[in-house]
C-alpha cells in the first residue's frame, strides 16, 4: 500500500512539476484491489495531494482480485490500460510496465531502499529499471484451526512436521470434529511452489525455465493424491480450468477446513470474517526432504507503458510516494510485510512477523518467529 500511493502521488508530482501541464486538468487512472481496508487510506492520502495540485484529480478503479488476475491483463495487451495499477503478476505482466528511472530524482534512493524487489518487476534482460514500487511483501505459508485441533484432542504437528505429517493430523482432527475438510490449498501456481520447492523442485536449469521435475512431480502426486483420499475438497481446484485461481477463504473462515494453506495476505481479513468465532493461527512452513519453505511474494503499482501522460509525470510522482513520510502512514494498514527492505531487513522480517495467532478471547494477535 505504501508503494502504490507512492507511485501515484509521484505521478502526480511529476505533473505539478510540468509547466506543460500547469494549465491543463488531468485524470491519472489507477486500477486497484483491496485485501483489507488500505483502499481507504490511499483515498484519503490521494484526497490530500488533490488538494495541494487542484489540476490533478486521481481517480481509484477499486476491482476485485479476479479482475486483477483476469481481465488486466486483456486490457494491457489491447492498451487500453490503466495510468497506473496494482497487479501480483510481477513479471508476467513487465512488459507493460513504464521504466522511469531516466525521471527520478534520486534513483539510488529507490537501489537502497527496495533493489532487493526492483528485480521481481523487470521484464527479461533489464538490470537497472525501476518499473513500480511494492505496495506489500507477503508469504505462503499455513494457516490453522486452532479450535478444531483443541476440540478434537489433538496436538498440533511440532516445528519440524512434515507435509505428510500435517495431513495425517489434519485428517485425524476433521475426523473426530466432523469437518469436511482436512487440509485445503489456493489454486495457484504460487501457492504449490513453495511446498514444491521442499521437495527439491528447483524451476531453473541453469539460466533457463524448467518447471516440471522430479521434486516438482512428487508434490503434485501427494496434491493429486489428497484430493482423490478426501484430504482436499475438489471444489477449490476441480471446479475450474486451466490457470484460474481459486481461494479456499470462504470455507476457512466457516470452520469447515482445519489447515488451509494460503499466505500472510489473509490475516487482517480473517480476523474481521472470523472475528471471534473461534481461533486460529498461522504455523511454520510443513517440512518437506529439501527444505521447509513457502513462497515469497506481493503486490506492486507500477506505471503503465501505455499512459498518455509524459514519463517525466509517472516518475515524479513515484518518488513522491515512495518518502518514508508516506511509507510511515500506509504501513499500519497493509496486510503484507514491509516494503522498504534491504536483503537484511527482508530476512529479518519474514523471521519475525510470520507467526501469528488469533485468540476469540483475547481478540488481538500476537506474533512469533516462523521458518521460511
Amino acid at each position: 500500500m505504501n508503494f502504490l500511493i507512492k507511485t501515484i502521488l509521484a505521478f502526480g508530482m511529476s505533473l505539478a512539476a510540468s509547466t506543460a501541464v500547469m494549465a491543463q486538468n488531468v485524470e491519472l487512472r489507477v486500477t486497484w484491489y483491496n485485501d483489507g481496508n488500505e483502499g481507504e487510506v490511499f483515498r484519503d492520502l490521494l484526497d490530500r495531494f488533490e488538494k495541494s495540485n487542484p489540476n490533478i484529480k486521481v481517480k481509484l478503479d477499486t476491482v476485485p482480485f479476479t479482475a486483477i488476475q483476469q481481465q488486466l491483463p486483456p486490457l494491457l495487451n489491447s492498451g487500453q490500460g490503466p495510468d497506473l495499477a496494482r497487479v501480483v503478476d510481477l513479471g508476467g505482466l513487465s512488459k507493460h510496465y513504464l521504466d522511469v528511472r531516466p525521471n527520478l530524482k534520486d534513483a539510488r534512493y529507490f537501489d537502497s531502499n527496495f533493489g532487493e524487489t526492483l528485480k521481481w518487476l523487470r521484464p527479461a534482460g533489464n538490470t537497472n529499471g525501476v518499473f513500480g514500487v511494492m505496495s506489500q511483501l507477503s508469504l505462503t505459508l499455513p494457516l490453522v484451526n486452532t479450535t478444531l485441533f483443541q476440540q478434537a484432542g489433538v496436538a498440533l504437528p511440532g516445528p519440524t512436521a512434515t507435509w505428510d505429517d500435517w495431513a495425517k493430523a489434519s485428517r485425524e482432527v476433521a475426523k473426530k470434529v466432523n469437518a469436511p475438510f482436512p487440509m485445503a490449498m489456493d489454486r495457484s501456481g504460487h501457492r504449490v511452489s513453495g511446498p514444491a520447492i521442499s521437495f527439491g523442485a528447483k524451476f531453473m536449469s541453469g539460466t533457463k525455465p524448467a518447471l516440471v521435475d522430479d521434486g516438482f512431480k512428487t508434490m503434485m502426486k501427494k496434491v493429486v493424491d489428497w484430493h482423490a483420499d478426501g484430504t482436499m475438497p475438489k471444489s477449490i481446484w476441480g471446479s475450474v480450468g486451466g490457470s484460474t485461481y481459486k481461494g479456499a477463504n470462504e470455507e476457512f473462515a466457516n470452520g469447515q477446513v482445519v489447515m488451509y494453506y494460503s499466505g500472510s495476505w489473509q490475516f487482517p481479513q480473517f480476523a474481521k470474517t472470523i472475528g471471534k468465532n473461534f481461533e486460529w493461527q498461522a504455523v511454520q512452513q510443513p517440512c518437506g526432504p529439501s527444505a521447509c519453505t513457502g513462497m515469497p511474494g506481493g503486490a506492486a503499482l507500477v506505471a503503465i507503458k501505455s499512459t498518455k501522460h509524459p514519463v517525466c509525470r509517472a516518475a515524479q510522482r513515484l518518488w513522491q510516494s515512495s518518502q518514508p513520510s508516506i511509507l510511515k502512514k500506509l504501513q499500519p494498514c497493509l496486510s503484507g510485510l514491509p516494503v522498504s527492505l534491504s536483503k537484511q531487513n527482508i530476512t529479518r522480517v519474514l523471521y519475525s512477523c510470520l507467526h501469528m495467532r488469533v485468540s476469540p478471547k483475547k481478540g488481538l494477535p500476537t506474533r512469533r518467529a516462523t521458518r521460511v
